[in-house]
């Protein structure tokens, strides 16, 4: 996997509610402010998804927090779309993989690589409520295994 220096939001009901077929590192276009809230951990990844609009991959409803020392002329808007930079190979890759049916685009961290911000993109498949409630149920098995492992 990756090495995160840190991570700053990380998309945990995207685990719960999709299976993960495959995931690929994107650099992300910010704003200088959206960079400071983000350093401040002010972002949350719940919501958000990713589109391919004329060749190019969005991100459309991750949650900035204005940055609170900016004045509001100069701030962004907290859910705006924001673009995800890839090669045109990578976009041309995951436009085969999407047309597929029933896939979608998620992000599931934010974190700083190198000084840059980057986001893990994910090719996801709706989970079906059986397989959330397998999902629940070896989670628990886990806890219970550790408790008694604890206990000893």
């Amino acid at each position: 996997m990756n090495s995160y220096n840190r991570v700053f939001a990380d998309n945990r009901q995207a685990r719960f509610n999709y299976e993960i077929l495959e995931t690929c590192e994107t650099g992300i276009e910010l704003l200088g402010t959206e960079v400071m809230s983000i350093k401040t951990g002010q972002a949350n990844l719940r919501d958000a998804y990713a589109l391919i609009r004329k060749g190019q991959v969005m991100l459309v409803n991750m949650y900035v927090a204005p940055h609170h020392t900016t004045s509001t002329v100069f701030n962004h808007e907290p859910t705006r779309t924001r673009r995800l930079l890839l090669h045109k190979r990578e976009i041309r890759k995951l436009i085969g993989k999407i047309e597929q049916r029933g896939l979608t685009l998620v992000p599931l961290k934010l974190y700083l690589k190198n000084g840059w911000i980057k986001v893990d993109l994910a090719v996801v498949r709706n989970k079906k409520l059986h397989d959330k409630r397998e999902t629940i149920k070896k989670r628990e098995d886990t806890r219970d295994i550790a408790r008694a492992m604890k206990v000893n």
